[in-house]
């Protein structure tokens, strides 16, 4: 593997034979003693500096010119991480069956200190290895069904995915936990929540924000806590379960149509937007907090709609937005439109002839709101008024996300517009509340 380095760095790395990935040992001027995979820098970067990856996953910048003492320990094709002994094999007997779908994310990846890159785990003993306590609760399976960028899903992986499921449940699974990336969790869980029609045992994505094996990872808890959730939990539904906190003391499980990722890289990145939390899990318990779920049932069958229509487009509106922005949808082919209005689900009225003129053309548009909390309604200005005269729908309080969601999964199932009205009006898996609590705002707030 040649040397990336260049400059002061790479002269006093080559003089040792060191290459990039190479492990190696370096002692500071101040003694502290460092060890780890060199990682390689871009050209662009100043040669003042190296950059290790250490064994707990992180990386650490050294200056050259703190350094007393390197050493070359091994060469990359050398190197070989630790195995250990497997000391948690896959439960028997009597504990329920819980398969773990591996889609792809954080969450099942681990270092690879031979080329310091992040790989999937293969096998569900290394993760029991690391979380022991599953065995305990549960027979975990491990299902590596596709490995992908959470922000490259599609509607065709979300279809793929419930069919996965409806075939584990179907066969005996006490639940199914799908591992996922955080990215866009939210509108898979969604998806799933339309996509899986008489779902009676529990559906629950866990995801992670730092992988598993560094010290600062979620999963432990993220992972446990899916489990525990999927065979002590009442709750029939698609759901995400992730940390409550920023600490490790407790989870949420929000329904997969409240589920919304509100932080970039907080543990407790995710809230459930208008309803409180289905329910909150620690390692000893379970507490139902929102008591209007769908109950696990020990019998029935689950069918997975094989359809979505994915010319769907979801639009923010802003200030000035032209409506010759919204010919797009027309010229390159969409059949429907979700608007993420301001407000109670405004657009400028300059919008609204473009917006009659797709209505009219048996083009569904709907109203959400940019605001999250709270619910649309277009009763109440002049401009509310004159979309719903132009045809737009209004879905109350449902998240733009989710609307978009739904309308690919309803105009999967009909293109009649009187029916994707209803079917979008009408309150499917819990994504439209009757009444609003005043309790789920401001968001963040403990349950």
């Amino acid at each position: 593997m040649p040397l990336s380095y260049r400059g002061c760095a790479r002269e006093l790395l080559q003089v040792k034979g060191i290459e990039d990935y190479d492990l190696i040992r370096i002692i500071r001027r101040d003694g502290v003693e460092l060890s780890g995979i060199l990682i390689p820098r871009a050209k662009l970067e100043d040669d003042k500096h190296i950059v290790l990856k250490l064994r707990n996953g992180y990386n650490v910048g050294i200056s050259i010119e703190s350094i007393s003492e390197i050493e070359l320990l091994s060469k990359r094709g050398e190197i070989r991480k630790e195995k250990g002994k497997i000391t948690h094999e896959i439960p028997v007997g009597k504990l329920p069956r819980v398969p773990l779908i591996v889609t792809g994310g954080t969450i099942t990846s681990k270092v690879d200190y031979a080329t310091g890159a992040v790989k999937p785990y293969e096998r569900p003993e290394e993760l029991l290895d690391l979380i022991p306590e599953i065995s305990e609760i549960a027979n975990l399976s491990y299902i590596p069904l596709m490995s992908i960028f959470s922000e490259n899903m599609t509607a065709e992986q979300w279809i793929r995915i419930a069919k996965e499921v409806e075939k584990e449940i179907n066969s005996g699974s006490e639940g199914v936990i799908i591992a996922h990336g955080t990215d866009t969790m939210h509108f898979t869980a969604a998806a799933l929540s339309f996509l899986l029609e008489g779902l009676f045992k529990p559906v629950i994505l866990v995801g992670a924000q730092r992988s598993i094996d560094r010290p600062s990872t979620d999963a432990v808890l993220n992972l446990f806590s899916a489990v525990k959730m999927a065979v002590e939990g009442p709750i029939a539904e698609s759901m995400i379960v992730m940390h409550g906190s920023p600490s490790d003391d407790y989870a949420y499980a929000i329904r997969g149509v409240r589920a919304r990722k509100m932080h970039t890289s907080r543990r407790d990145a995710f809230l459930s937007i208008n309803e409180p939390p289905l329910a909150k899990i620690t390692r000893k318990s379970i507490e139902i907090i929102n008591k209007s779920y769908n109950k696990k049932r020990k019998d029935g069958e689950v069918k997975a709609t094989e359809k979505m229509q994915d010319r769907v487009a979801l639009i923010y509106s802003w200030p000035g937005i032209s409506p010759d922005f919204l010919d797009f949808i027309v010229e390159k082919g969409y059949f429907g439109l979700i608007l993420a209005g301001t407000g109670l689900g405004h657009v400028p009225t300059v919008l609204i002839p473009k917006i009659r003129e797709l209505t009219k053309d048996g083009i569904p548009v709907v109203m959400t709101s940019q605001c999250l909390f709270g619910r649309t309604n277009l009763n109440v200005y002049e401009t509310g008024r004159l979309l719903l005269d132009a045809g737009v729908i209004p879905v109350g309080d449902m998240l733009p996300e989710v609307a978009l969601v739904k309308l690919m999964y309803v105009m999967g199932k009909t293109s009649d517009i009187d029916e994707i009205k209803r079917m979008m009006g009408e309150n499917l898996r819990g994504e439209i509340s009757k009444f609003l609590s005043i309790t789920v705002f401001p968001p963040g707030r403990c349950f």
